[in-house]
């Protein structure tokens, strides 16, 4: 239909310049008046705007009366309010506060250890002892004299409460037995120096020295490392534009690549110290492992959730344009027929946080809009379309 109005329309201008303008402008042409060149182009263009002019009029006709015309197919979905958590996404590694290398307080052959690696130890537990060059003995003797100086006392001040005796003699017995019970504590906190035992629970793992090393107070005579896997966490630097967002208590995603294995949890603490070297503070994230697998210094990827909005829409970041004034729309339909034909209209639209390829949409868009999703970059503002259901 559209072709045949053409075709009638250029016979139409054919016929109504015929070959006297066609000679008429080869005649300019030869004459080469410049004048009347561009009076005669003046002339043919105004036709031509004419002409024009027709065309878009019978072209608006057609549209209207062809019930046969091809229509851009778009498929669309429903703008529906849903919950949206954003997440701010960081990297850490997992530490623990009770890792530990274990030290001998005195010097001495280590005489014995009690326990192996990967072994699970309680606090308190006795892990090695080290050789105590006699101070058992002097022990053993320091605790007889304390005995004796004890009972000496305890006589002397029955005898004193009964009138017998000097005070001197009492005093003395006193003084006497308490020297002696501090000489006793002193030795047996010294003593207590050649047993190495765990500072919490946790488990060995490793055991540094062997059996009969000489081993002495310092750096290098570490004996033993000891962990504790069940006070696990992440630290990790937020940027400080985020300081009113995350805070403690927010939810945290926490995945480890290497183990493809992920746990939820919450900030225990944030920092109260901006990093001026990266403008930066710390946010302390406890990791539960009850399956043990967590290690120190594992990799994790931390998802915070520094933002929610109980009734947001959202689209995907693809279905939205861009103009060339910067702003962003997209393709809204409405007035949609049985025959699935309807109007579609650009809508500005301002946007907020995005999450992967999902954006929540602030003004523009309502609930229950239909979007334009495929077929949009083909649609003009105000031209029906045609809607491919399912």
């Amino acid at each position: 239909m559209k072709k045949i109005v053409y075709l009638f329309i250029t016979a139409i201008v054919l016929s109504s310049c015929g070959n006297g303008d066609q000679k008429s402008v080869d005649s300019l042409i030869t004459e080469g008046d410049l004048d009347a060149l561009r009076e005669k182009k003046a002339e043919i263009s105004e036709r031509q705007k004419v002409l024009e002019n027709e065309i878009r009029l019978l072209d608006s006709v057609i549209n209207s009366k062809d019930k046969n015309k091809k229509l851009p197919l778009v498929s669309i979905i429903e703008a529906k309010t849903q919950k949206f958590n954003h997440y701010l996404e960081l990297q850490g590694d997992v530490m623990t506060k009770q890792n530990v290398l274990i030290y001998p307080e005195m010097a001495g052959t280590l005489l014995r250890v009690y326990v192996t690696e990967g072994q699970s130890v309680r606090k308190g537990q006795l892990l090695a002892s080290i050789d105590d060059g006699g101070m058992t003995s002097q022990l053993q003797q320091l605790k007889t004299q304390a005995a004796l100086a004890k009972t000496t006392f305890e006589r002397q001040k029955r005898l004193w409460e009964q009138k017998i005796g000097s005070e001197i003699q009492y005093l003395q017995a006193k003084a006497d037995y308490e020297a002696q019970g501090n000489t006793v504590k002193q030795l047996q906190s010294q003593l207590a120096k050649s047993s190495i035992r765990a500072p919490f629970s946790g488990i060995i793992d490793d055991v540094i020295k062997d059996q009969g090393t000489v081993v002495s107070p310092g750096p290098g005579s570490e004996v033993f490392r000891i962990v504790n896997l069940s006070n696990m966490y992440i630290d990790v630097e937020v940027p400080e534009s985020y300081l009113g967002s995350v805070t403690k208590d927010r939810e945290v995603k926490v995945y480890f690549p290497v183990l493809g294995d992920s746990v939820t949890t919450k900030i225990r603490e944030t920092g109260n110290f901006i990093n001026p070297s990266n403008r930066s503070f710390r946010v302390e994230i406890p990791v539960p492992n009850t399956k043990g697998q967590i290690k120190p210094n594992l990799t994790a990827k931390v998802q915070i959730n520094d933002y929610t909005q109980e009734a947001a829409i959202l689209i995907p970041q693809s279905v939205i344009s861009e103009n060339a004034e910067g702003e962003q729309y997209v393709y809204v339909v409405s007035d949609e027929s049985e025959e699935a034909i309807a109007t579609a209209t650009k809508s500005i639209i301002t946007t907020g946080k995005t999450q992967g390829d999902i954006v929540e949409v602030l003004t523009g868009i309502e609930n229950g809009d239909n979007i334009i999703t495929e077929g949009a970059r083909s649609v003009k503002d105000g031209q029906e379309v045609k809607i491919i259901k399912g």
